[in-house]
């Protein structure tokens, strides 16, 4: 199944794009697109507004952005080296949040059963990207088996769910 926000149900669901609302360390995120580009943004109030995009709004708030000349992203004002464990930490923490605390984004991933998640339109090199491909369909694929298993009622100590 290829993630997209053209692809119909649960695909497009699944996009970051999607408009799925959750708390991710005491800030509102209206999709998981506005946190991902959220965090090319050093300065706090800046990302805290990018946060509270989705879709093509938040895509386009954070494409001019020349991160990747440094590899460094940021929380809250703090640095985040794109190839660090710390980052790849957040991301998790992010993914979980995102679906634990917002049941439509839950059921849209539950609804894909067993299919092989895919994103054609994601980039595969670390370097030039925020979530690769691998990045994204992996966190798909490992949540999906931890709510199929039951075993992701509050994953990473985060709250129950909220929407």
């Amino acid at each position: 199944m290829d993630i997209g926000s053209g692809h119909g149900y649960p695909a497009d669901a699944l996009s970051n794009f999607a408009p799925h609302p959750f708390v991710f360390r005491g800030l509102p995120v209206a999709s998981m697109e506005g946190l991902l580009q959220g965090l090319k943004f050093e300065n706090p109030e800046l990302q805290r507004h990018v946060l509270t995009l989705v879709g093509r709004a938040a895509k386009f708030k954070g494409k001019p952005k020349k991160w990747w000349r440094t590899q460094t992203l940021y929380w809250q004002g703090e640095p985040l080296d794109r190839h660090g464990e710390a980052y790849q930490q957040l991301l998790d923490e992010a993914f979980g949040a995102l679906f634990t605390q917002n049941a439509k984004a839950r059921a849209a991933l539950l609804a894909t059963q067993e299919a092989v998640l895919q994103h054609s339109i994601g980039k595969s090199n670390v370097r030039e990207t925020v979530l690769t491909r691998a990045e994204f369909t992996s966190r798909l694929t490992r949540l999906r088996a931890e709510f199929q298993r039951g075993a992701a009622q509050e994953p990473r100590g985060l709250s129950p769910a909220t929407t």
